[in-house]
């Protein structure tokens, strides 16, 4: 499919456009029932199944917890599928886009798949509990500020539990956290004005997909209206391949290698020479499976599985490798990068020059050490505030030189957002997240080419060498036979003057 065709494609209708989605809020505001039971009224959830985990949920008398437990089965499903890579993640339609959740529940424990989702995300579904006196005192920093400071700046904010405010569904209760979520929200760097706001309830399903009769005085969008509004995003597919590994799998009956990932931008066509980064191995596309249907190409955006023609040991391949086309803009191995980092937690204490973490980023991860702090700046407007700080702590923010223990493929968050954006950990504990400003990279051996592609090129050297000097050759051979047929023909004609003359005579 041609760049004209796939616009074609997307103008005419004939396919929706892919959207993901990161739920996130504090622990039991209802981010799971509510997901639940939006998927369930979309057709996402079989009936029979709901009906079942609805009784068993009854039995204990737990019948609230029905809509979060039904997840849990899905859940389970897709982790038996070993090409499919949205583990953890749920699948829902509209009339406008085929919607991606990720699982990023609100306890501590699970602030991995707020960033995991974010990373991928293309709006935010903030979910409010209404019930909450708290409000933003308790909790709050880091899944909000993660998702703003890694790209996600579409925001949906459902203020939930509207049935259980008093008096139920309080248009002074809703109107109260609607203030204090703004004020909150744009000191992060959101702006109030661009997210909107739904009252809803999770569990009763109020304003999830029809208008409640309960909330008259709202005349706003429900969720799904508010889901199909979703400003459309901008899939680089135009832009160089970059595919990273998600899982790679040798798969017997003579299917061979398997690499499974997430077309991060350009395009992967069946037939084309890719190379991984950062080792440079090159191997030829067979055949594309997107949802287990073959595929001549995938786009930006899409999850693909594909085998490779060429016999490689999968041992060779590793998660985190990124694959693409060497001709056009090669990924390489990062010498070092320049960061701009926030840290979130402080449980590190102070962090000096040459702290060494851990950094996740995509599907990458491995140690880097922290050789440089350039400078701590303000992590809304990015002004410097001081210059070569001594030591960063808790909250503070920073411009940072960094420079990786292992090979891996580093680009700045133009070039590739998932490449250039990171999540900051100290063995299982976050400490905070950054954004890649800028890369020293290392060059290709032999300029990116196999083995075989270097000697194919020496040969054309030398066979051009041998062909300049044939010529060069030839061509003396060639003057000098002129000049030797010219002293024949000299004398031919010197003989034959004499011979005539002597027959005159």
């Amino acid at each position: 499919m041609s760049v004209f065709q796939f616009i074609f494609k997307f103008i005419m209708g004939k396919g929706k456009l892919h959207i993901n989605i990161l739920v996130m809020g504090h622990a039991e505001s209802g981010k799971s029932t509510t997901t639940g039971h939006l998927i369930y009224k979309l057709g996402g959830i079989d009936k029979r199944v709901m009906e079942r985990v609805e009784k068993e949920a009854a039995e204990m008398n737990k019948s609230s917890f029905k809509y979060a437990w039904v997840l849990d089965e899905l859940k389970a499903g897709s982790e038996r599928d070993i090409t499919n890579i949205d583990k953890a993640m749920w699948k829902f339609e509209t009339d406008e886009y085929n919607f991606t959740v990720t699982d990023a529940r609100g306890h501590p424990d699970f602030i991995n798949n707020i960033i995991t989702g974010a990373w991928q995300a293309d709006c935010a579904i903030l979910i409010v509990d209404s019930t909450n006196t708290g409000g933003f005192e308790v909790g709050t920093f880091e899944p909000e500020l993660l998702a703003y400071f890694l790209g996600v700046k579409q925001m949906i904010c459902c203020i939930n539990k509207m049935d259980a405010t008093t008096p139920i569904y309080s248009k002074g209760r809703y109107d109260e956290i609607v203030k204090s979520t703004s004020y909150y929200l744009k000191t992060i760097g959101y702006d109030p004005v661009k997210i909107r706001f739904v009252p809803i309830s999770g569990l009763e399903g109020d304003n999830l997909i029809e208008r409640s009769n309960n909330l008259p005085w709202y005349k706003g969008s429900t969720l799904l209206e508010a889901l199909d509004q979703i400003q459309k995003p901008k899939r680089p597919f135009d832009k160089p391949l970059r595919l990273p590994i998600q899982d790679v799998y040798k798969i017997d009956g003579g299917i061979g290698t398997v690499v499974v990932g997430r077309v991060e931008t350009g395009t992967l066509k069946a037939g084309m020479k890719v190379t991984f980064g950062p080792t440079g191995l090159t191997a030829k596309v067979k055949s594309i499976e997107i949802n287990q249907k073959a595929v001549e190409e995938a786009l930006a955006g899409d999850n693909v599985s594909f085998k490779l023609k060429k016999k490689i040991d999968p041992k060779d391949l590793r998660r985190g490798y990124v694959a693409f086309n060497f001709k056009d803009d090669p990924a390489k191995q990062a010498i070092s990068f320049t960061s701009q980092i926030i840290i979130t937690n402080h449980h590190v204490g102070q962090i000096s020059e040459g702290y060494t973490p851990i950094i996740d980023f995509c599907s990458c991860s491995g140690a880097v050490e922290i050789e440089k702090f350039h400078s701590k700046i303000d992590p809304t407007t990015g002004m410097e505030v001081e210059k070569e700080p001594e030591f960063l702590q808790k909250g503070d923010a920073a411009i940072v030189e960094m420079i990786p223990k292992k090979p891996m493929v580093v680009e700045t968050l133009g070039e590739c957002l998932p490449l250039g954006r990171f999540m900051i950990r100290d063995k299982e504990l976050i400490v905070g997240v950054g954004v890649v400003k800028s890369v020293e990279k290392k060059e290709y051996p032999n300029k990116g080419k196999s083995t075989k592609s270097a000697f194919m090129e020496g040969c054309k050297k030398f066979g051009a060498a041998m062909a300049n000097g044939g010529e060069k050759f030839w061509a003396a051979i060639a003057n000098g036979g002129k000049k030797f047929g010219n002293v024949l023909v000299n004398g031919f004609v010197a003989a034959g003057v004499q011979l005539a003359l002597h027959y005159i005579n």
